[in-house]
């Protein structure tokens, strides 16, 4: 059995070439245009399988341009057909989409026919059911439905072509709006709720989660996640007796808008919306409030589509990235059905999650990967492009993130860590997105090893125009408990002191020689606030903090700068052994990032929270009683199982410790 499959770099493609990889066997044909060649070679990598083989072609040419005599050795072999090459983007224009969704569709139709496929499979869309009020199921097709914008009708024209044209066997699936992995939270465009995203970055940045948001019944959405419908897509097309049918990929129940939304914004630490009077009291009546027309999704509905609404958004909204086009499609009039995909579903364990299952890791996902935040800031583009950002402990967490928004802003990350499979993954997403990156496995609290990534560094590269020193070691364990394991503090040391300083000063002849460079500390906020039970971790930060103060004084005339980070709490996996912190207030790795971005940028000489500050001028002004607060912390906080210690006799309560860390958010307790 064989598959041939277009739009395989695309997001859903490349999910189905994984599922078909792991599920079936035989050579999957992907069809790849010249100029994507090393985005393939890219995924091929990933899907580490030589039984992915390109084929070259082209969507806007007659049997997508396949080279005759290639459809002729391999007429008779295809049993799949899987076409998904088209365009999903609710702001492309006419033309745009009549080329790729409606040509294209022909185009792949031909080389099916040529081919004499067993089958072919057309994605397709819910917009086929345009502004079509009420339940639609997976028999309708043409009810007459009003279809409101070019993507709508090119999807509606492009099934019909299958339906009505095919002399192939044609199976049809519908999704419903496509976003992230509910595992993992990949995604790889902005699209869908992901254009609402940066305004919810904004909330959070300006009021406090508890602040309550007035809201109004927007209608319902229909989310379902990437693995789904790849997963399901695979299951139905090997279902024999079913040529001849579409299937709804699509969440039965599907979310009220501003129920979605609260679970991104819930996700993201932003406010939220209070659910709207319309829809509480739906709760209790079976019947509607208003009528259709009258309910406020209409309303807005019908605004927003007009001409002159349509401008002031673009205008408005729309230059924050947020398309007019998409407002005017928030919701849908009509119901999905999809009775008959879940039947042939039952038993083969595919469902949809519930979305506040996975919101979480989408917002994670977006905040760390597709935020272009970075790379639309004038400043941050003329301090990295082209700029040489060497980041230690760049494989996750911080690192990770940080060499992301260097790449996204025109800089070159050179990724430094133990462990180089996961440094390749994150060279590998650069890569997908256009970027450049270098990566130099190292462990870093091997001095010999530092003193041969310096030499080495120096020979490969023009220039190291910047330092960030994120690699790090934290252990929480009193000194009750430390008392026969010196080693901790010794390890603690070696890696967090000893080995960011070797990295420095085994760069900075090339650093003299270049007369600039810049080094970016990633220090802690319990060096200003001495948390109990992290004296080892906030010893080795001291460290460095103090030889960085000392040494930028000398270095000022050779032009090499400092900026030490006072970080907070950050949910990343250095923290995660610890589970007390499953609960406390953290900040996530990209909020952690967005900080190492305004050192490198802005480079100031420390950067600080407001409860760091205040912590620093509490120990000057008030030790005692700063001591007997930290004091109180110890007991209320017991040392961790991993540190072999118990909770006191009689027990802490939670809610004492999620007080205490809310109020004194972002220490390390």
């Amino acid at each position: 059995m064989s598959y041939f499959v277009t739009g395989a770099t695309g997001f859903i493609g490349r999910h189905l070439v994984t599922e078909l990889l792991a599920n079936r066997e035989g050579d999957v044909f992907v069809l790849v245009r010249e100029g994507s060649r090393d985005r393939l070679d890219t995924l091929r990598r990933g899907w580490d399988s030589d039984r992915v083989v390109p084929v070259l072609g082209d969507l806007g040419r007659e049997g997508l341009g396949v080279d005759p005599a290639w459809v002729a050795e391999h007429a008779g072999e295809v049993d799949h057909v899987f076409h998904l090459a088209a365009i999903y983007d609710m702001t492309a224009d006419a033309a745009t989409n009549e080329a790729l969704n409606v040509d294209g569709t022909r185009h792949a139709l031909d080389l099916a026919e040529a081919l004499d496929a067993g089958c072919f499979h057309q994605v397709s869309s819910v917009a086929v059911a345009g502004d079509f009020q009420g339940r639609f199921d997976e028999t309708m097709f043409a009810e007459g439905q009003h279809l409101p914008s070019p993507y709508h009708r090119t999807k509606y024209e492009s099934e019909r072509i299958v339906r009505e044209e095919s002399s192939v066997p044609w199976r049809v699936y519908r999704p419903a709006i496509v976003v992230g992995h509910s595992e993992t939270g990949v995604m790889d465009k902005v699209d869908g709720p992901y254009y609402f995203f940066p305004a919810l970055k904004a909330l959070r940045g300006a009021l406090p989660s508890w602040v309550p948001l007035a809201g109004m019944d927007l209608g319902r959405t229909n989310l379902v996640p990437v693995d789904y419908v790849a997963a399901a897509m695979d299951h139905l097309a090997h279902l024999p007796g079913h040529d001849g049918e579409a299937f709804h990929l699509v969440d039965p129940d599907p979310q009220p808008v501003v129920e979605a939304f609260n679970a991104f914004g819930t996700a993201a630490g932003a406010p939220t919306f209070r659910t709207p009077v319309e829809s509480g009291l739906a709760k209790v009546s079976s019947r509607p409030l208003l009528p259709r027309a009258l309910r406020p999704a209409s309303l807005l509905n019908a605004v927003v589509r007009t001409a002159p609404a349509q401008v002031l958004l673009d205008q408005t909204v729309g230059r924050l990235g947020l398309p007019a086009e998409v407002l005017a499609h928030t919701s849908f009039t009509a119901v999905f059905a999809s009775r008959r995909t879940e039947e042939l579903l039952a038993g083969s364990g595919i469902a949809v999650p519930d979305l506040d299952s996975y919101a979480a890791l989408l917002w994670s996902y977006w905040e760390e990967h597709l935020d272009t935040a970075t790379a639309r800031d004038p400043k941050a583009r003329a301090a990295l492009e082209g700029r040489h950002v060497l980041i230690t402990g760049a494989s996750s967490g911080i690192g990770q993130v940080v060499a992301l928004k260097v790449a996204q802003a025109g800089g070159i990350p050179v990724l430094v860590a133990r462990g180089k499979d996961k440094l390749e993954e994150t060279r590998a997403a650069i890569e997908l997105r256009g970027g450049t990156a270098h990566v130099y496995p190292c462990d870093l609290s091997d001095l010999e090893a530092i003193d041969t990534l310096c030499a080495q560094l120096a020979e490969d590269l023009p220039t190291i125009d910047v330092v960030v020193n994120n690699a790090g070691r934290s252990i929480r364990r009193s000194l009750r408990l430390s008392e026969d394991r010196f080693h901790d503090f010794e390890r603690t040391m070696q890696l967090n002191y000893f080995g960011a300083i070797r990295l420095v000063m085994g760069l900075l002849p090339l650093m003299r020689e270049q007369r600039s460079g810049h080094v970016v500390n990633i220090s802690s906020i319990g060096v200003q606030t001495s948390p109990p039970r992290f004296s080892a971790y906030v010893a080795s930060k001291a460290a460095l903090d103090a030889w960085s103060n000392v040494v930028a004084s000398e270095l000022v005339g050779d032009g090499v700068t400092f900026t030490g980070i006072h970080m907070p709490l950050v949910r990343t996996p250095m923290i995660a052994p610890t589970k007390l912190y499953d609960k406390f207030p953290t900040i996530s790795p990209a909020q952690a990032a967005d900080l190492v971005i305004r050192a490198v940028v802005d480079r100031p000489h420390e950067i600080n929270t407001l409860l760091g500050n205040a912590g620093a001028v509490v120990h000057t002004v008030a030790p005692k009683a700063a001591f007997r607060v930290l004091n109180m912390a110890y007991h209320v906080f017991p040392d961790s199982a991993a540190a072999k210690g118990a909770v006191p006799e009689g027990g802490v309560r939670e809610t004492e410790q999620i007080v205490l860390a809310r109020v004194l958010r972002g220490v390390h307790w």
